[in-house]
């Protein structure tokens, strides 16, 4: 099995590499052979040859570093999505996916295009929020925070239903997309630490659905309930 850490130098800006630590340590106790690949600008990266892709979230900067990188590798990803292999994108990296990005300066970035969707930045406030979401399929909801600078439009295909925090396009509403075993979200935390539900449904398709013992993540169980209990709290009072 192998995994592709993308641009793990610089989109890593609420350290996000320990979404990866916790992928392979599931894998390790689960005694599941993998390859761990870090790769960034300037690397030759073959998507074919990997069965899971992380990228995470950036500065405004940083992301319109790598996007004419990521744009050579356009193609490749488009294949990959629709061979129904995972790609995980946290923070502002799964922008770069869509048809363009609309700066604080009202300068256009044309994005890969592989999604309709459009993004506008604004420079005056930065949007934070913590977050309770919901996703079809999944019994337990997902918790962390979203940090964002902008808003998206034109997504059909959401991955989240907003209980508590941002959405894509202002508060409430849907966030992230999901096509396929693509999913990209706004959602921070590290998302795959705060989240270990989510990260048993991760790897649960990873293995091909092969059922995984999880019994060693008692502790990253009872600090998600904290977070839950505690944001259901505010919830309730809202």
């Amino acid at each position: 099995m192998k995994l592709l850490h993308l641009y793990h130098d610089i989109m890593n800006l609420y350290g996000e590499y320990g979404n990866m630590r916790i992928l392979t340590r599931m894998l390790e106790k689960n005694k599941i052979d993998y390859e761990l690949d870090c790769l960034s600008v300037g690397d030759a990266v073959q998507v074919a040859d990997y069965d899971f892709i992380y990228a995470g979230s950036g500065t405004e900067r940083n992301q319109k570093y790598v996007l004419p990188h990521l744009q050579t590798l356009k193609e490749e990803l488009s294949q990959y999505i629709e061979a129904g292999k995972i790609l995980l994108m946290t923070g502002n990296s799964f922008e770069l996916l869509g048809s363009s990005i609309t700066d604080a300066q009202g300068k256009n970035w044309q994005g890969l295009g592989l999604f309709p969707f459009t993004v506008k930045e604004q420079n005056r406030t930065r949007t934070t929020a913590d977050a309770v979401f919901t996703m079809e399929g999944m019994e337990h909801p997902l918790v962390g925070f979203i940090n964002k600078c902008g808003t998206i439009e034109g997504i059909d295909l959401p991955l989240f239903q907003v209980k508590m925090g941002l959405g894509n396009e202002g508060r409430g509403g849907v966030e992230g997309i999901r096509f396929k075993n693509f999913f990209g979200t706004h959602l921070t935390g590290p998302l795959l630490i705060k989240n270990p539900y989510f990260l048993d449904y991760l790897t649960t398709i990873l293995c091909k659905n092969n059922a995984l013992d999880h019994s060693w993540m008692e502790e990253e169980k009872a600090a998600y309930e904290v977070t839950l209990g505690k944001l259901g709290e505010r919830l309730a009072q809202s």
